[in-house]
């Protein structure tokens, strides 16, 4: 599997971006997906993850009511609104696959087995 993570970019406190992580390879709506960020020097957190059917997610208490993840099967493509951003927000982002045959949502790096290359989001004051 191979994932193809963009959207990011340079916007300041308040704004808005999408981010959008198409897959290629296997069979994307057999998989579990969640959007993952870090910073220099901090390990990589968990943001945002969903069920291989779309109908659980999680997220991070940090994100909460500010990200949104959802998934086009049809399209391989899974995306992560992010709304009011914060500076606390800057950090690469990655999306990663998880396939487990469960229909639930993956909190642990661990459970990931593919990742992408990531997307640079910077939240400026």
């Amino acid at each position: 599997v191979q994932l193809q993570a963009s959207g990011g970019g340079l916007v300041q406190v308040g704004g808005s971006l999408l981010l959008s992580c198409a897959a290629s390879g296997g069979t994307f709506s057999s998989y579990g997906m969640g959007w993952f960020r870090q910073t220099p020097g901090k390990e990589r957190e968990f943001v945002a993850a969903i069920s291989r059917s779309g109908g659980v997610t999680s997220y991070a208490d940090s994100v909460k009511g500010r990200f949104t993840i959802a998934r086009d099967n049809a399209k391989n493509t899974v995306y992560l609104q992010m709304n009011r951003l914060k500076v606390e927000d800057t950090a690469v982002y990655y999306c990663a696959v998880s396939p487990q045959v469960l229909d639930i949502v993956y909190v642990a790096d661990s459970s990931y087995e593919y990742w992408g290359h990531g997307t640079q989001v910077t939240v400026s004051s």
